[in-house]
């Protein structure tokens, strides 16, 4: 039995692992898609301001704050993934480190 037992627990120490792994691999798509998200409207202002300068005018306030206020949001959602994702890797790096120590992890 002790045997099954220790199976047991070794299979499921390798789905915590695994699945620590698949959360951060979907913090990391998700921060990705924020960051596109801000580097496309970041484009979109730098296309407002260069039409605007190509037609002698400048771009209308609420065009600005608009493209600014989506610009600041995107890069606020990628700072607040970038810390789950570091949270992320510091309870992977601290389950590993528990394995490690563990006494039951030693050969029987």
């Amino acid at each position: 039995m002790a045997l099954w037992d220790r199976v047991r627990t070794e299979l499921d120490r390798a789905g915590r692992v695994a699945q620590q792994a698949f959360d951060e691999g979907r913090l990391r798509l998700e921060m990705l898609r924020a960051r596109r998200s801000a580097d496309s409207a970041a484009q979109r202002l730098g296309y407002a301001v260069y039409r605007g300068r190509r037609q002698s005018r400048e771009i209308i306030g609420d065009e600005y704050a608009g493209l600014a206020r989506a610009i600041e949001a995107a890069e606020a959602e990628v700072e607040r993934y970038r810390k789950l994702i570091d949270e992320a890797v510091a309870r992977r790096r601290q389950s590993l480190s528990v394995q490690r120590t563990d006494p039951t992890s030693g050969a029987t």
